[in-house]
């Protein structure tokens, strides 16, 4: 079986233990100055599931490992219920040994003061190196108007190929590919 893209819709799924997220996102030719420091975050799709496991690590050295699963409400990347549950040692351990692709990246997250939402700047490794990526979570308020304070490239947000789960088994070509349609080059 090949690997799913990491979420999948499904009709009326509950969202007792979910948290909704309603994102936008957006292509970047740069880290905007100033920008650091970052967390080193680690997500791995574990192949032929909706699952992800997740291991961050803050400037300061600090750990968290999560499982995470995400379902799409509307059909789109645009609202996703996620459900995450933390992990010790142990667990992480046990679910590490599962089949999954990779995905790393540096965050930085700065707060948009003027809507009252923040804005996680991504900056990614290995194929994807030289991508780009600001997420704004509307939460609740979808509607907002996004006004980023640096420039972008391009809002992203229906364009599969800039989902966590395919960048994950995207090859170096295609990415390239995919930013430049929207007429940026990445560097080797």
């Amino acid at each position: 079986m090949a690997l799913r893209s990491g979420v999948v819709t499904v009709p009326s799924p509950s969202l007792k233990y979910a948290v909704v997220e309603r994102e936008r996102r957006f292509l970047l030719r740069e880290m905007p100055d100033g920008c650091c420091p970052a967390t080193t975050i680690e997500d791995r799709y574990v192949t032929d599931s909706r699952l992800r496991l997740r291991e961050t690590v803050a400037p300061d050295g600090k750990r968290t490992r999560k499982l995470g699963h995400k379902v799409r409400l509307d059909g789109t990347a645009r609202e996703v219920a996620c459900t995450s549950m933390y992990l010790d040692d142990a667990e992480w351990s046990l679910l590490i040994e599962l089949p999954a692709t990779t995905l790393r990246k540096r965050r930085v997250v700065l707060p948009l003061e003027s809507v009252g939402v923040t804005v996680a700047i991504d900056a990614f490794d290995g194929d994807a190196h030289g991508l780009v990526l600001a997420e704004v979570d509307l939460r609740e308020r979808p509607d907002i108007d996004v006004r980023l304070p640096f420039s972008t490239i391009a809002e992203v947000t229906d364009d599969e190929r800039f989902t966590g789960g395919r960048l994950a088994v995207t090859s170096r070509h295609d990415v390239r590919a995919a930013v430049g349609d929207h007429g940026l080059t990445l560097g080797d």
